[in-house]
């Protein structure tokens, strides 16, 4: 991709002169809670001020309800259970004045909730603290949409006019395995010959991602009386073997699974982690007793090309398994529950040219090349990727504590973002 070098320094300028604007716009995102809390969710606020954001722009955004959208709940991707009342997506197209290849930004606007942690910062307050930005979703990804909604303010200070199409969105429900919202984009036309997804990829290209498998799982206690001097089992009893099951059933993914390319250097490229447990609630309001059931959560990731009933026959049988070495545990058979729909990894060719070029754009800003590879967890990518055959990669900033207390994102990082983004909107989609 080749840019004419007074235009980049011209966008490169625009950029420096108003890194307060891109933090600005940042920070208004995240003082509006956007809180996704399933089956509801708290996006509307949030997607009205985007939609109000685009008309000051000259933009004519459509802001539609899902359940409004031809053929969304027949189709193979879409997962039930939601709840989408007053849940609006935002899509929005410029039209190019031809000649040009077209492009989509998009990005979720929901975010992960607050949480029970204590925060040290307001996380709604959008507070900056050095070179810091803190607040519920300023990583992930508040702060990639505030990017897109930066380029797209850019593009008419700047006099900029495009050659191809240039579009817009932000979807609801992308957390806790949603993507419905990311397929009703799809299915509404918003779509172009490539997109940018601006996850906070920590300035690595990412055209792949992982997929993953989620469980709950509740043991509960035999019950009975006490037998032979002993008290029958308990569920700290099965709590503790099942914990050292699931290093075997780690072991055994990683023996299994074939690393993908874009995972040629990961450590563990197929992770199992228990990500919850709970018996009963905690501290000395609540009285001293011993737990009759135990809720597990469980949480294990995928390499691209991972079938979903391989994946499912792989955990029944390792359960099975963990059940009969120890039949005197479990004499209830424990119950186990798929909270989250199956999310299966996805990935396209480092070749692209969607790759190629979007990394000659950021091996200038950065000044050296950035890390071509997949992005560490599942997200919604796979439905460009496998439902449409867009070419999609995950662009953007770095940060930390995303889906934790005191979540930050870092603004000399997203500065650098956004530069390498307008560089490339202007060279894919072309200028007059």
């Amino acid at each position: 991709m080749s840019l004419d070098p007074t235009l980049e320094n011209k966008l490169d300028s625009y950029v420096d002169d108003h890194q307060d604007r891109l933090v600005g716009i940042i920070r208004d995102l995240v003082r509006i809670p956007s809180e996704n809390t399933p089956p509801d969710g708290s996006e509307e606020t949030c997607q009205e001020f985007v939609a109000e954001f685009l008309r000051a722009q000259g933009w004519q955004p459509t802001v539609y309800e899902l359940r409004d959208v031809p053929g969304l709940t027949a189709h193979s991707l879409y997962g039930e259970g939601r709840n989408y009342q007053q849940r609006p997506n935002v899509g929005a197209r410029r039209k190019g004045s031809g000649g040009g290849r077209s492009l989509v930004l998009s990005g979720h606007i929901d975010t992960v909730p607050r949480g029970s942690q204590p925060w040290t910062r307001d996380p709604f307050g959008g507070e900056v603290a050095g070179n810091r930005l803190y607040g519920r979703g300023s990583h992930d990804m508040k702060g990639g949409v505030g990017t897109n909604l930066f380029v797209v303010e850019a593009l008419k200070q700047l006099g900029i006019n495009l050659r191809g199409d240039l579009v817009f969105e932000t979807i609801v429900d992308e957390e806790f395995g949603g993507v419905n919202g990311t397929l009703a984009g799809r299915l509404m036309g918003f779509n172009a010959d490539a997109a940018i997804i601006s996850e906070p990829s920590f300035l690595r290209i990412c055209p792949a991602q992982r997929g993953g498998r989620t469980v709950h799982i509740k043991l509960s206690a035999a019950g009975g009386v006490l037998t032979e001097g002993k008290f029958p089992a308990g569920v700290i009893d099965q709590l503790r073997h099942l914990l050292v099951k699931v290093h075997e059933f780690a072991a055994q993914r990683r023996a299994k699974a074939v690393a993908h390319e874009m995972y040629a250097g990961a450590v563990d490229p197929v992770p199992v982690s228990i990500t919850k447990v709970f018996t009963s609630p905690w501290g000395t309001k609540e009285p001293i007793t011993i737990p009759e059931t135990c809720l597990v959560e469980m949480f294990w990731q995928l390499m691209p090309g991972e079938k979903q009933e391989d994946v499912d026959r792989e955990f029944s049988a390792w359960f099975d398994a963990v059940l009969s070495s120890a039949p005197h545990l479990f004499p209830p058979r424990p119950e186990v529950d798929f909270p989250i729909r199956w999310l299966p990894g996805s990935s396209i060719l480092k070749t692209e040219p969607l790759v190629r070029e979007l990394s000659e754009c950021a091996t200038r800003v950065l000044g050296k090349e950035p890390p071509i590879q997949g992005i560490e967890g599942p997200c919604d990518m796979y439905v460009f990727h496998q439902g449409f055959a867009i070419p999609a990669v995950l662009w953007g900033a770095r940060g930390g504590n995303t889906h934790a207390a005191d979540e930050y994102l870092e603004i000399d990082t997203v500065v650098q973002a956004a530069k390498t983004l307008l560089r490339f909107v202007c060279g894919w989609c072309g200028t007059q």
